[in-house]
């Protein structure tokens, strides 16, 4: 019993993986296939996050930074390249980025940081901007396409990497090095954890899949220029989601993204609604913080506990 539920969780990702995977076989259109890669991609993006910030508690919205690097790797180097070394590259070059801003940031806590994460996203694009306006004498680029299907069954390819990264850190050393910060960083340090390292460290692990993907969902657009590469929503999509879904285990992130992700797809399409669903989402997040601070996976595993404990007094009753 003991050892059906530790593979339990993974059999059930991995049935997960494999439904996405076959999807296309009973649905093969374009408008399918890229709805899809949409989703799964904010899959990416909001697990990812979790990464680093759910358990040391440290608020990143540096992500619109990460993908926008992603996005304009693409851009300037998506005709000479193969789209998974295109990812691979750009997953490498987030890594880098993050482990530098890391360094510098990481020492500071709480809402500074999250301050400056978010100037990062500013800060990236103006940058990108001012180089373009000054060195090219224009003012974004077009991308190179590839065939829906390719980006799809990457993407896919870079959320099971994700995945099984997630799974491994939550049950590692370090893992719990991170939970330890977060309960209280000052006792961990206490007790030998290099505390920063470690913050810098995840941190920049949390970035790679965010390039990648950002590489990846470029070929959509035939052109982009710095505000659509460093759109800051893209740096509070995964937070909304994590949080809606619940930060408590891996199965969280990924019903949050598939749900904002879905309904994003709807609500921008709608006359009514149109780039007004950020308030219906902004909505949605302040209800789900006061009344279901676990998240939906919270819901459940409180239902499943209260359920359990029923039982167990039925049969003490019983007895």
């Amino acid at each position: 019993m003991k050892i059906l539920n530790k593979i339990k969780y993974p059999l059930v990702m991995l049935a997960f993986v494999a439904l996405l995977a076959v999807s296309p076989i009973f649905n093969s259109s374009d408008y399918y296939i890229r709805q899809m890669s949409s989703i799964i991609m904010f899959m990416v993006v909001s697990l990812s996050w979790t990464i680093f910030s759910a358990p040391t508690g440290y608020i990143s919205l540096a992500t619109a930074a990460f993908y926008g690097v992603g996005i304009y790797f693409t851009a300037f180097l998506g005709e000479y390249l193969p789209l998974p070394v295109l990812m691979l590259l750009a997953g490498l070059i987030s890594f880098v980025l993050a482990f530098l801003v890391g360094a510098i940031t990481l020492r500071l806590r709480g809402v500074y940081f999250t301050i400056f994460t978010f100037g990062l996203v500013e800060l990236l694009k103006n940058v990108v901007l001012w180089a373009e306006i000054k060195y090219s004498h224009t003012r974004g680029r077009f991308v190179a396409s590839f065939p829906p299907m390719t980006v799809f069954y990457c993407i896919l390819g870079t959320l099971v990497v994700v995945m099984i990264l997630a799974y491994i850190i939550k049950r590692s050393r370090f893992g719990y090095a991170l939970v330890s910060i977060g309960e209280s960083e000052d006792a961990a340090a206490h007790i030998g954890i290099n505390t920063t390292m470690v913050k810098i460290l995840a941190f920049a692990v949390s970035s790679f899949a965010m390039g990648a993907v950002g590489a990846a969902m470029a070929t959509r657009w035939n052109y982009i220029d710095p505000p659509i590469a460093f759109n800051a929503t893209m740096s509070f999509m995964p937070v909304l989601m994590a949080i809606f879904g619940g930060m408590s285990n891996m199965a969280g992130p990924l019903i949050g993204a598939a749900v904002f992700a879905y309904l994003q797809e709807i609500l921008i399409t709608s006359p009514a609604v149109g780039k007004t669903y950020m308030l219906i989402f902004g909505a949605v997040m302040v209800v789900a913080i006061l009344f279901l601070p676990n998240g939906l996976t919270g819901v459940v595993n409180k239902l499943r506990k209260t359920r359990k404990g029923a039982e167990g007094s039925h049969a003490h009753t019983g007895s």
